[in-house]
């Protein structure tokens, strides 16, 4: 599971990848796509940090990827595109900062304009798709399962349209019939979850204008916006705890964007964090949402999966409350649960098992 950041020349791609990653990209760009993990940012998980004191603190991590710079000539992007079949959720870094000393390649800075040219070249790189593909379908129509034929052009056709009109493949209503079949074609682009990331000045930090402006001219639910200003991330990373902190409060932000956006991805890749927690190692693992408890404890290790017994459970709100597991457990909210539990996002988990 991985996000690719994407984005137009000095839009700050490379800043933002770097504080992400702590992985730096070559100054003079990168010809290829460049790897690297990310640490979500979890206060949760700092906090039971600070409650166990363990000798090792492991927290949740994603895969970025980040990709070349789009060229403001869609026909040159087909390679940039072509990568972003292999991630899951698409990070398009939108630049909104006005800096004379940072030029823009299309001589302007304009955040609609930039994602509506963006938007429109991923569209139209899954209508070309989706307009071979009807091709071939007709054409071999006579070859196949008559009601499979008919259920494909029919398909094709819908997405043809709803592409031509200016939407989203996500967005397109599928029954169970179609979902199976369009599982099967290259991964579209447009079905792709999509967070806009509005790389902000410093005086745009707390002006909800900006975002609200921009969510009106596209349609509701299309994509999960957020405002990072990486130039002042960077400077935040230099400081102590204690000048953080005041530096936060004299910008008016609660916490860092950094810690928002990776939470965002996190939540769009479809994961949720549950805990193991001690005094060896307090630790936030993935699973996918929706998992029942024998998959979570998979995760771990697949002998816990395989000798499954049942999940002793704490929610993180009953614990940071309460202040330790014995005084959970004395007021009876520790949970003994079973293979059908579904795991949530924060739970705090001591999986019972036997091999």
């Amino acid at each position: 599971m991985k996000l690719g950041l994407v984005g137009y020349p000095q839009a700050g791609k490379k800043t933002l990848f770097r504080l992400l990653t702590g992985n730096s990209a070559d100054e003079n760009g990168t010809k290829g796509e460049l790897q690297g993990f990310a640490k979500v940012r979890d206060e949760r998980f700092e906090r039971l940090v600070e409650m166990y004191r363990p000798k090792m603190e492991t927290p949740a991590q994603m895969e970025f990827t980040l990709l070349p710079d789009l060229d403001l000539q869609s026909s040159r992007n087909t390679p940039a595109l072509q990568a972003l079949e292999s991630v899951d959720v698409i990070c398009h870094l939108v630049r909104t900062f006005r800096d004379d000393a940072v030029f823009h390649a299309a001589g302007s800075v304009d955040p609609r304009r930039d994602i509506l040219r963006f938007n429109e070249e991923i569209q139209l790189y899954d209508l070309l798709f989706v307009e071979k593909r009807l091709e071939r379908a007709i054409k071999e129509r006579r070859k196949q399962d008559a009601r499979k034929a008919q259920l494909e052009t029919g398909l094709l056709e819908r997405m043809k349209a709803h592409l031509e009109s200016g939407g989203f493949l996500r967005n397109l209503s599928l029954n169970d019939e179609e979902q199976r079949l369009i599982a099967s074609y290259p991964p579209l682009l447009t079905r792709k979850a999509m967070i806009i990331v509005l790389n902000v000045g410093e005086d745009q930090i707390n002006d909800s204008r900006l975002a609200e402006g921009l969510n009106g001219d596209f349609p509701d639910g299309e994509f999960q916006w957020i405002g990072v200003s990486a130039k002042i991330e960077e400077e935040l990373l230099l400081l102590e705890a204690e000048e953080r902190q005041g530096f936060l409060e004299e910008l008016g932000i609660e916490k860092p964007a950094l810690d928002k956006l990776t939470l965002l991805c996190f939540r769009n890749l479809g994961l949720i964090s549950f805990f193991t927690v001690g005094p060896d190692e307090v630790r936030a693992w993935t699973n996918r949402q929706g998992s029942y408890a024998p998959q979570a404890a998979r995760v771990i290790h697949s002998d816990i999966e395989r000798g499954f017994i049942r999940a002793e459970v704490i929610k993180y709100e009953d614990l940071v409350k309460m202040g330790s597991e014995q005084k959970v457990k004395e007021a009876g909210k520790l949970m003994q649960k079973g293979k059908d539990y579904v795991v949530q996002d924060g739970d705090i988990i001591n999986f019972l098992f036997n091999v």
